[in-house]
């Protein structure tokens, strides 16, 4: 499949309602991209430069292209799961263009040359932007900690065990104190294997109908809870990734108002999801940390709104149809998320929960200021780099994984409705999507 991408000199995104979050800007008006940078923002343009490229975005929106800090490209090791080439086509697809790659891979991403090797592979095949996640430990074990400062040299713009917790106490502390030197975030999965173990889905009413062994809502409060012990006595830069707890969040509130260098991250399933979800959809719904109940998925809300949690993340994590296919506790845990994400997220807004500018500022300038990279990515800012997602909020699809660019069909939206589309996708000054062409 190749992607619609045009080298693009000039282009002039003409009267969309442009909304950037990191300038306090929402108005109508035009977009200049010149040389793959942003040009200038106008409320209009009566005599662009020639020659020009023109794209009519009347009545779309145009914002900064979203940032996902949490996803998985499989590659390499897994290649029949996902590629980076396929990954970033999802990517692009879903308006994302800059994506953050965690490295459960093998070999895990836990050594310079294996950091490099993603980034050359990258360069070659990405239409978006990839930023590597290295491992905390080696092999991602929990048991020796990485050359963390020799993989920041190599491009690692954060670490984490992503998909393991960093299970020793002594080697989270050695790693969030060198995470303030580095000033890197430690990418932190709040999992306690001992009150997890077995565990495939949220422990509650749910699964003892089902007969499933569930993991309790304190598997993953109690990791928060040690690991923003440890960063209030290091100042280390912890993230918590994929938060999925009323009792999580409340942890995350009082460590911010105490002061202490923390960020989160939430995704579209568990905004959008509960357990009920795996009732109706089996495998497909089955994900680490596991949906919930209500309660926690309006404090997911809450907290995403108030600013408690900085960032919509994806977790994208493309699985094959046979590995899905296996019964419940057997199937591997992960949703193909890249290429749904925004509609369902979008479903905050039209339900009332949200605005807009809030919504686009948790894709963008949130995730942005977590990995340093603020004010290049997730801004419009002129002469930052011309990463732009332009979207109808009104345009309703169904949901048809057979269709995603993504190799991971595994999707719990399956035939589903949704309202909201990306109409195109520009990265760095090149189209990489555009709606009805690829």
């Amino acid at each position: 499949m190749n992607p619609p991408e045009i080298d693009i000199v000039n282009l002039l995104i003409r009267q969309g309602r442009i909304i950037d979050p990191s300038r306090g800007l929402d108005r109508v008006g035009d977009v200049l991209i010149s040389g793959g940078k942003i040009a200038a923002v106008f409320e209009s343009v009566s005599e662009p430069p020639s020659p020009i490229e023109v794209f009519p975005a009347e009545g779309l929106i145009v914002c900064p292209g979203f940032v996902d800090l949490h996803c998985h490209l499989r590659q390499p090791g897994f290649e029949e799961k996902e590629t980076i080439a396929t990954g970033t086509l999802a990517a692009a697809r879903g308006g994302f263009t800059t994506i953050c790659c965690m490295p459960n891979t093998e070999p895990a991403l836990d050594t310079p040359e294996i950091v490099n090797h993603v980034r050359r592979s990258a360069q070659t095949d990405a239409v978006v932007r990839v930023l590597p996640i290295a491992a905390v430990t080696v092999g991602r074990r929990g048991e020796a900690l990485t050359d963390l400062a020799a993989l920041a040299e190599a491009g690692a713009v954060a670490f984490s065990d992503d998909g393991n917790p960093v299970w020793d106490g002594e080697i989270m502390r050695r790693a969030l104190l060198v995470s303030k030197a580095l000033g890197r975030p430690i990418v932190d999965h709040c999992e306690d294997p001992t009150l997890s173990r077995g565990g495939v889905m949220n422990e509650g009413a749910v699964s003892k109908e089902l007969g499933l062994k569930g993991i309790p809502a304190e598997a993953e409060e109690r990791m928060v809870e040690r690991d923003i012990a440890l960063a209030r006595a290091t100042g280390g830069r912890l993230h918590i990734a994929h938060v999925s707890t009323a009792g999580s969040v409340e942890r995350i509130r009082r460590a911010k108002a105490e002061g202490i260098g923390i960020t989160a991250e939430v995704t579209p399933h568990h905004l959008t999801l509960t357990e009920e979800a795996v009732r109706s959809h089996g495998a497909m719904a089955k994900v680490n940390p596991p949906l919930r109940t209500e309660k926690d998925l309006e404090a997911m809300t809450s907290a995403l709104r108030d600013g408690t949690i900085d960032a919509i993340a994806t977790d994208h994590a493309p699985h094959t149809a046979e590995e899905k296919s296996r019964p419940f506790d057997r199937a591997p845990f992960g949703i193909s998320g890249l290429e749904t994400a925004f509609a369902t997220a979008l479903a905050l807004v039209h339900r009332g929960t949200m605005d807009l500018g809030t919504l686009i500022s948790r894709l963008t300038v949130g995730p942005a200021r977590v990995i340093g990279k603020d004010p290049v990515l997730g801004t419009l800012r002129v002469g930052t780099p011309a990463d732009i997602a332009i979207f109808d909020p009104n345009a309703e699809w169904s949901v048809t994984p057979e269709d995603f660019a993504s190799k991971g069909k595994n999707a719990p939206y399956a035939g589903r409705r949704l309202r909201g589309r990306i109409v195109a996708t520009i990265a760095e000054g090149r189209l990489v999507y555009a709606l009805g062409r690829g």
